[in-house]
């Protein structure tokens, strides 16, 4: 299983356009409009080159994006995990 580390947590105005790609692909798949406000945590596949997009309001509990990382063979790591709460 793979670890996921947060990269940052941006606006989608403010998101490094090495990340837009990523963010326009996992909006995409789950058929979201994205706003210019939209808060965006991208998280890193350690040991991969990919990316992992959360639009955090799309989150309820931070048991729901452990979920979805699990469902793509990840883990959270633990300090990603309390910045995260923060923001849930």
């Amino acid at each position: 299983m793979f670890i996921a580390t947060l990269r940052g947590i941006y606006k989608y105005s403010e998101l490094p356009e090495e990340y837009v790609k990523f963010a326009d692909f996992h909006a995409a798949l789950k058929k979201k409009k994205i706003k210019e406000d939209d808060e965006i945590a991208v998280l890193n596949i350690v040991g991969t080159n990919s990316y992992h997009v959360l639009f955090l309001e799309s989150y309820n509990s931070l048991d729901e994006i452990k979920e979805e990382l699990k469902e793509a063979g990840a883990k959270i790591n633990y300090t990603t995990l309390k910045i995260l709460e923060g923001h849930i």
